[in-house]
């Protein structure tokens, strides 16, 4: 028996079809199986939700350019897969998928290796800051164990490093975040909701998207791939009037690259005007590999000027990729008003975060030497995926970023989702350059991220080349599990 369809929105065919994008693959004869497998990875791609309406057979048909036949023939093939339900009477809608996985035959030989996280191993000193954490938290279990703001130990530091970047800081200007995502999503909610624009770059952080999806707010791309268009910016902070911007100015994920101190000194004018507050994501910022963060450019939060509660920026930022992800471990640096909000927001989601975690972190911040390892560390990273990148796949392109974690590579042709299909199945997972889009697309770029080590580098890129292989071989590919997870 088939159940009446659960409540969702309606897509259009027209913008079905756009979304789509160039779905077709492999010629005239597989054209039901191209257009089932391009639905699939939308709504594995969180793009179709379940309980989303499809467009009637016939006006899909007219929108693909395509024969009512073949649209029917994908439906069905959708059907099969639990993927989409019908009922005469109510047209077609997108089921809820069952759980991801790889079939028997498709599973990898050997370990995986993950390529879709830019999020580097624990530095060697993690051991050694628990261990002389230990003291002070057995000093602290007398009281309740929360503290709502961050403990001051790890604020005064966190503020000390923005003062070295000539930022100056109180540590009551800081909150103790469990990560940056966290962060971006409380100032979310504090300052847009259901139906307010979001202004981001495109491509972005694909959970900085999801984010801004899952609370019903709006968002408003703006290109970053030849660098920050500030007319661009500026024309879209008018027409849209967005509540809220979204940016990364320090090795921008995942492009890499860095705003320089002109830009950011026009675009904080430019959101000062608007009145538009923006989260920086500095996420980042501390994995310069020519020099320590003190030797780039001012934080963004020094062109803003006054603003909200005190200024129109709020700098978002993380410990998981300088020491380790597992600390979940960031902050906010806003004023003090804004921090008093963003306290009164989060009492909603949670009460604070872990106390040895924050005691972990404020010991390896005090130590100069950790993070200057790291630095060195992912350099040398970098150099040895960019000689397997060139080994492997001389034609691909890529600017060498002078920062960050990963390389934006301009494929030789748009195969980004195929080639993280196949990839699979040659046991290395990677995150196509449309997980970084808003609305889908990119499909001749991928972020490779250098954030393991070495050998596992150019393995990773071996494996890679043999699924590119198989692809021009003829390999049949469907859509890509909704449990790759990128960070």
């Amino acid at each position: 028996m088939v159940m009446a369809p659960p409540p969702g929105g309606r897509i259009s065919g027209p913008k079905l079809a756009t979304m789509l994008g160039q779905w077709r693959r492999r010629g005239p004869h597989h054209g039901a199986a191209d257009l089932a497998a391009a639905v699939e990875w939308q709504v594995r791609d969180g793009r179709l939700p379940p309980g989303t309406r499809l467009p009637a057979e016939r006006e899909l048909a007219t929108a693909l350019q395509v024969s009512r036949t073949l649209v029917g023939s994908a439906l069905e093939r959708l059907r099969e897969k639990g993927l989409a339900a019908s009922r005469r009477g109510s047209g077609s809608w997108i089921a809820l998928p069952r759980p991801a996985g790889l079939a028997a035959e498709q599973e990898p030989d050997g370990d995986v290796i993950d390529f879709a996280r830019a999020s580097p191993p624990a530095v060697p000193a993690l051991a050694e800051a628990v261990d002389e954490a230990m003291p002070e938290l057995l000093s602290l279990v007398s009281g309740s164990g929360y503290a709502e703001r961050g403990l001051f130990t790890l604020r005064e530091r966190i503020a000390a490093r923005y003062a070295e970047r000539g930022l100056p800081t109180s540590p009551d200007e800081i909150l103790v975040t469990n990560g940056a995502h966290h962060a971006f999503v409380l100032a979310l909610r504090l300052l847009a909701g259901p139906g307010d624009r979001v202004l981001l770059e495109q491509p972005s952080y694909p959970n900085a998207i999801a984010a801004i999806g899952a609370a019903h707010a709006l968002p408003v791309p703006v290109p970053v791939e030849q660098g920050w268009d500030v007319e661009g910016i500026e024309a879209a902070l008018k027409q849209a009037n967005p509540r809220l911007a979204y940016v990364i100015a320090d090795f921008q994920n995942p492009t890499g690259q860095r705003m320089d101190a002109a830009t950011r000194e026009r675009l904080g004018a430019a959101f000062a005007r608007a009145r538009t507050p923006v989260v920086v994501d500095e996420t980042m910022v501390e994995l310069d590999h020519t020099g320590d963060a003190a030797s780039g450019p001012l934080p963004f939060a020094a062109f803003t000027g006054d603003g909200v509660g005190g200024n129109w920026a709020i700098m978002v930022g993380s410990a998981a990729k300088t020491y380790w992800g597992g600390l979940r471990i960031g902050w906010i640096r806003a004023s003090r008003q804004q921090v008093a909000g963003l306290v009164s927001a989060r009492s909603a989601l949670d009460l604070g975060s872990p106390v040895l975690e924050q005691l972990v972190l404020a010991r390896l911040m005090a130590r100069d030497d950790v993070l200057a390892d790291r630095r060195n560390q992912i350099a040398d990273m970098r150099d040895t995926l960019v000689d397997a990148v060139g080994t492997y796949f001389p034609r691909w392109t890529f600017d060498l970023p002078e920062g960050g974690l990963s390389l934006w590579c301009r494929l030789d042709e748009p195969i980004g989702t195929r080639l993280a299909v196949a990839a699979l199945n040659h046991g290395v997972r990677i995150a196509p350059g449309a997980r970084f889009s808003v609305h889908g697309g990119l499909e001749q770029r991928l972020r490779l991220p250098y954030a393991v080590p070495g050998d596992q580098l150019t393995e990773a890129v071996a494996r890679l080349s043999a699924a590119a292989g198989s692809l021009r071989g003829g390999g049949d590919v469907t859509a890509l599990p909704d449990d790759i997870q990128v960070r």
